[in-house]
């Protein structure tokens, strides 16, 4: 199943990150290295929050990658949600749909 964690970001983000990014980055490449997260970043224009994309069987490793982010941890995320993303186009999709 596919996931997407959305996060909220407070409006001086880019002020505060440094002192927790390099934790915060190192949690994302953990969890990519196990094969759970698959994509990240801020989302741009104006900066105030970010997208992940998650493969995993349950939202459960998404729950406790957040509860382990030092940016969720220290107040820069003021809101985040986990999403069921249905996939249906493309070579990792989870559910295809082609029509014939």
């Amino acid at each position: 199943m596919h996931y997407l964690l959305f996060y909220d970001y407070v409006h001086d983000y880019m002020q505060r990150r440094e002192e927790f990014r390099a934790e915060h980055l190192a949690l994302a490449w953990k969890a990519q290295e196990r094969g759970e997260l698959v994509l990240a970043g801020v989302v741009a224009d104006p900066i105030d929050g970010a997208v992940l994309f998650f493969r995993a069987d349950s939202p459960q490793p998404i729950e406790a990658f957040v509860a382990s982010d030092p940016y969720v941890r220290n107040g820069l995320v003021t809101r985040w949600r986990i999403r069921p993303w249905n996939t249906v186009v493309g070579d990792e999709a989870c559910a295809p749909a082609r029509i014939a």
